[in-house]
């Protein structure tokens, strides 16, 4: 049983606040101790919530919150601050159905006073807060929290670079660990190392500015001056300084007593400009299984807490990362040409796996997605072949690349959409939902989906060999069937689908990973004397246009499905019958969608029973449809 005196005592930061300075070491033992609990019990992302024990406690305990506004960038770190913040309670329904946000959320508590799972974005939503505040006369301090990895994002410049113009007053928390999902990469991580190599100098310019603030301006002028002498010995000068960021630091995160003074001063300082307070922590502090770990038990499944052994289930079927990532490989090993890129996702995409084989033609730039797709592009002008493995819901980031870099230039990059769909208990931030619709809107794309990773193979097989236009190819997360996979050589021939089942009633036209749960619609309608035809599209753009038309000449009903939202693979068939004429003849059509809402997290099963994408679903739709009062004359021919 955990000893949780002190933490027992805090409901709210409010609670917080009264305890002695003293206390709070042992409150941080206790704090860091429920948390390597609870997470051994849930599942989820352990190593960063470990490193900010101390600097959680810290800022709730100087700052003010809620009226103070604390704003945590991505969000992984955030379990301690849920605790200390009124859900302890609710702690242990942390990604569950019905439970509690993997990540800040809004809706949840008022102490989340920004939503957050992507990252990047703390400075940007900071500093429109720090305006905010200011155009409405209002004294409340805003502090976003931001992670050395999340620094390599463009927008965290273009925010610090805002910020120093407006010379708003705002507190920058650089929590730099030195480990973001992979190990940071670039100019950005190196500078920072640099600056570690030196020495902490806060307390030294603290004293010079409060001898500037009571003696003469004559004595003030000199003393300025030779404050910025001493910065430019300590450090070098800063990146930070140069964007109007007042620079503190670096110093101990794990400090107590260095970092509540800081934090203190910097809170009663009355600098008018955005301050930077430079942060050095250790990912998976206290928790010895975590420290060793090469990914600091950045995301964890169930844990043993005594051996640190994780609760993963055995499979004896292959990822469809694992997949791709093998695929891409043969491939690499006849095509010199063949690249691998990533945004700071190596482990999550098999570009681990490609790197360890080629490590000259593998880059991870860093959480830089609109860069990778832009690279990618430049990568091809030169004959390269790149494949930019990014998961959907990050590709987001990257559209207007996407748009202006690589498809009106017509370029071949190839991208691998990993986490296409519902993917579980990271909710709604990172489902693959929109990509369908957002790529096959745009001409010289060729878009496909794969039902199971045999599929998978053959469209990395086919887009290697697209050299005249950009291509993507979606998958889900998790395993596959289990199914054997052909070789390297076996393609498709672009826009054109398969039939899986033939019938004369019903036809369900499939695009990606729910190819099973309509096999088993099929087999329950079969059984009740409904003829069922279920096709795989593969290709959501070009469509195969035949096929789909034969369908709405043999078949009383047409449904179509996919993972995705609204203006995807079924408004495209739409559009289609449309041009033809179809609809004016009568025949029975309904789209299978994702609905228009964002679907809190659960299990992949029950998130897409939510959505009615499953059998189930499937099954009464096809009932339905052949209930209704429209009747479709079927010798008639179209054109």
């Amino acid at each position: 049983m955990l000893k949780t005196s002190l933490l027992n005592q805090i409901n709210y930061p409010s609670d917080l606040r009264k305890l002695k300075k003293e206390e709070l070491k042992q409150l941080v033992k206790e704090l860091r101790e429920e948390l390597i609990d609870v997470v051994s019990t849930t599942g989820g992302h352990l190593g960063a919530g470990l490193g900010v024990v101390e600097l959680t406690i810290a800022l709730h305990y100087v700052f003010d919150t809620p009226k103070d506004k604390l704003v945590w960038d991505v969000g992984h770190q955030a379990y301690p601050h849920k605790i200390i913040t009124g859900r302890r309670d609710r702690i242990r329904t942390l990604r569950k159905g019905g439970g509690l946000s993997g990540f800040t959320k809004r809706s949840e508590s008022e102490y989340d006073t920004f939503g957050a799972a992507h990252s990047s974005t703390s400075i940007s939503s900071s500093l429109g807060m720090a305006v905010a505040k200011s155009l409405s006369k209002n004294s409340n301090h805003v502090i976003a929290v931001i992670g050395d990895g999340a620094m390599s994002a463009g927008m965290a410049y273009e925010a610090m670079n805002n910020a120093g113009a407006l010379k708003s007053k705002l507190i920058v928390i650089l929590n730099d660990n030195d480990m973001s999902i992979a190990r940071p990469v670039g100019a950005m991580s190196s500078y920072l190392a640099r600056l570690l190599s030196g020495k902490t100098y806060f307390g030294f310019r603290e004293t010079i500015k409060f001898i500037t603030s009571i003696f003469s301006k004559k004595f003030k002028d000199k003393a300025g001056k030779a404050e910025v002498f001493i910065r430019d010995i300590v450090s070098g000068g800063t990146l930070f300084n140069e964007l109007g960021f007042y620079y503190v630091g670096p110093i101990d995160g794990h400090n107590l007593d260095n970092l509540i003074p800081v934090l203190n001063n910097v809170k009663n300082s009355k600098y008018d400009g955005p301050i930077l307070i430079h942060v050095v922590t250790k990912k998976g502090k206290g928790y010895k299984p975590a420290e060793d770990s090469r990914d600091k038990y950045h995301g964890v499944s169930k844990f043993n807490v005594v051996t640190g052994e994780q609760s993963k289930p055995n499979s004896n079927t292959p990822s469809y990362t694992k997949v791709f990532a093998d695929t891409l490989i043969k491939h690499a090993e006849n095509d010199t040409k063949i690249i691998g890129i990533t945004g700071a996702m190596p482990s999550g995409t098999g570009m681990d796996i490609f790197g360890k084989k080629f490590p000259d033609r593998m880059f991870d730039v860093g959480i830089a997605e609109q860069h990778a797709v832009t690279f990618a592009a430049g990568l091809t002008t030169e004959g390269y072949k790149p494949f930019v493995a990014i998961y959907s819901t990050f590709l987001q980031r990257a559209y207007d690349q996407v748009v202006h870099d690589v498809a009106i230039q017509s370029l071949p990059v190839r991208f691998a959409i990993d986490r296409a769909g519902l993917v579980g208990a990271d909710g709604p931030t990172h489902a693959g939902t929109f990509d369908i619709a957002y790529l096959c809107t745009l001409p010289n794309f060729v878009v496909m989906a794969a039902s199971d990773e045999a599929e998978l193979v053959r469209m990395i097989n086919t887009s290697k060999c697209i050299n005249d236009r950009p291509s993507a190819f979606r998958y889900p997360r998790g395993n596959g069937l289990g199914i054997n996979l052909p070789g390297i050589n076996e393609i498709l021939e672009v826009g054109k689908g398969r039939i899986i089942q033939e019938g004369n009633k019903i036809a369900i036209l499939n695009f990606g990973a729910r190819l099973q749960e309509c096999l088993k619609a099929a087999h329950k309608l079969n059984a009740k004397g409904i003829s069922i035809t279920v096709v795989d599209a593969r290709f959501a753009k070009p469509l195969d246009q035949k096929l789909i038309i034969d369908l709405c000449l043999h078949h009383e009903v047409l449904i179509t499905i996919e993972e995705g939202s609204i203006g995807g693979f079924g408004s495209h068939v739409f559009q289609i019958l449309s041009e033809k004429g179809i609809f004016d003849k009568g025949l029975k059509i309904r789209s299978m969608i994702l609905p228009d809402k964002f679907i809190d997290q659960d299990t992949p099963e029950n998130m897409y029973k939510t959505a009615g994408l499953d059998a189930q679903s499937i099954e009464q739709k096809a009932l339905d449809a052949l209930k209704s009062n429209v009747v479709i004359p079927k010798t008639k021919q179209f054109n």
